[in-house]
C-alpha cells in the first residue's frame, strides 16, 4: 500500500479541505494516509487517516523555525512515497524532501503575493518587497516540486506557469453534507445567516450595520468566531447588534441546522486583491444547502450567482444594499425558495467534491507510476 503523507503547522486537524476532503477521499481510495499537525492534541486514527501531532507552537516565531524543523522531522520518519504541503511556510521543507529524492506536492489555498499585498498593518513598500520577495521564492522552489494542486482556476492558471504539472482542485461542498435533498421552506424562519471566518475584511461591521435599517422583521444568526476581541467591542457596539444571534464555532451537524432555518447566507467579503477571484467555500455551502446567497459584487461572483440565478450580488461596503437584498429575499419566500433551488441545482452538477476529488485521485495515480523529478 503506498504511503502518503499531507503536512500543516497551520490548520487544524479536522480542516475541511485538508482532512475531510483531499485525506479523506484519498483513504477511501485505498492509500495509508498520514497527516503531520501541530496543534497539541496528540497522535490519533480517525477515518483510516493517522495524526501524527508535533505539538502546538507558543508562539509564530517558535511555528516559524522549532515545529516546522519537527514537521521536516517527523516527515522523514514516516519515509512516505508523496508528501502534500499545505502552507506557504512549509515550501522549505518541500525543498529538503525533494534532495531525499522524495515526490512533493504544493497544496495552494491561496495566492500569497496577493495576500500579502492586502495587509494592510504592513506599510506599502513594505508589502510590496515582501510579496515580491516571495514571489521569487515561490516561484524558484515550486518548479522542482513533483506538482502543485491549486484551490481555484486563477491559483491554477499562475502556477502553470511556474509548474506544468498544476491542477484546480477546487473546494467545493461534499453532496448532501448540509442537505438531505429538497429544502422545506415551510420550516424556515425569518433569519439570514453569515457561517465562516469572522473579520472586517470579511465584511462583519457591514453585516451588522445592515441589520439596523432592514425594514423586515429578521434576525442574523453569526456562527464563527471574533479572533479580535477589539473587534468583538467595535462591533457589538453597533445598533443593528440587537438583531444578531452569535452563535460561535459550530460543528458540521449545527451548521446544517442553522441552514435549514435560515433563508439566505451571506458572503460580503471586501474587494481586497485576494478576495475577488476567491471561490469562497461558504457561498457554494450556502447554495447545496438551498439558500439564495447574498454575495459581493466581484465580476467572477457575479458570474457564478447571476449565471445560475442563485441570489444577489451587492456592493460589500455599502450596508443599505445588504439590507435591501434581506428585505427583497424575506418579503419574496417563493423567488427565494427558486434561487436557493436553483444554486443547489449548479452545486449537484457542477460545483461538488465527488467531481473535484477524481482530478486528485487522478493525480496521485500519476505521481505513483513515474519516477519523481530530479533531486537538487
Amino acid at each position: 500500500m503506498k504511503k502518503i503523507c499531507h503536512l500543516t503547522s497551520v490548520h487544524p486537524r479536522y480542516d475541511t479541505r485538508i482532512f475531510v476532503k483531499e485525506c479523506g477521499s484519498l483513504a477511501e481510495s485505498g492509500y495509508d494516509v498520514n497527516l503531520v499537525v501541530a496543534d497539541g492534541l496528540g497522535d490519533e486514527l480517525r477515518r483510516n487517516v493517522r495524526f501524527y501531532d508535533v505539538g502546538k507552537p507558543k508562539n509564530r516565531l517558535n511555528r516559524f523555525w522549532t515545529v516546522t524543523d519537527d514537521i521536516y522531522k517527523k516527515a522523514l520518519e514516516l519515509n512516505a512515497d508523496v508528501y502534500h504541503l499545505h502552507d506557504p511556510e512549509l515550501i522549505p521543507i518541500g525543498v529538503k524532501l525533494k534532495r531525499h529524492g522524495k515526490k512533493v506536492v504544493f497544496d495552494a489555498h491561496e495566492d500569497v503575493p496577493k495576500q500579502i499585498l492586502s495587509k494592510t498593518y504592513i506599510n506599502k513598500p513594505a508589502r510590496v518587497l515582501l510579496s515580491q520577495g516571495f514571489s521569487v521564492y515561490e516561484r524558484w522552489a515550486c518548479a522542482k516540486f513533483d506538482a502543485v494542486v491549486a484551490a481555484t482556476p486563477f491559483i491554477e492558471k499562475k502556477y502553470l506557469e511556474i509548474n506544468p504539472r498544476t491542477i484546480n482542485v477546487s473546494n467545493f461542498p461534499i453532496l448532501g453534507e448540509l442537505s438531505g435533498g429538497p429544502v422545506n421552506w415551510l420550516g424556515k424562519e425569518s433569519q439570514v445567516c453569515y457561517v465562516g471566518g469572522i473579520s472586517l475584511s470579511r465584511g462583519i461591521k457591514e453585516i451588522v450595520a445592515a441589520m439596523e435599517v432592514v425594514k423586515a422583521d429578521v434576525r442574523l444568526q453569526i456562527a464563527g468566531v471574533f479572533p479580535n476581541e477589539g473587534n468583538i467591542l467595535s462591533v457589538k457596539q453597533q445598533p443593528g447588534w440587537e438583531s444578531v444571534d452569535e452563535l460561535g464555532f459550530l460543528d458540521r451537524d449545527a451548521v446544517r441546522s442553522v441552514l435549514e432555518r435560515s433563508i439566505a447566507g451571506l458572503v460580503t467579503l471586501h474587494p481586497l486583491i485576494n478576495y475577488q477571484d476567491a471561490l469562497p467555500i461558504k457561498m457554494f455551502e450556502y447554495m447545496s444547502a438551498g439558500l439564495p446567497v447574498i454575495a459581493s459584487k466581484f465580476p467572477l461572483w457575479e458570474s457564478i450567482v447571476q449565471g445560475h440565478k442563485c441570489g444577489i450580488c451587492v456592493d460589500p461596503l455599502r450596508p443599505s444594499e445588504i439590507a435591501h437584498a434581506i428585505d427583497y429575499l424575506i418579503t419574496n419566500p417563493e423567488e427565494a425558495k427558486k434561487m436557493g433551488e436553483n444554486g443547489q441545482k449548479a452545486v449537484e452538477d457542477i460545483y461538488n467534491w465527488q467531481k473535484e476529488k477524481l482530478k486528485l485521485i487522478d493525480l496521485y495515480k500519476s505521481l505513483l507510476s513515474t519516477q519523481p523529478l530530479g533531486s537538487m
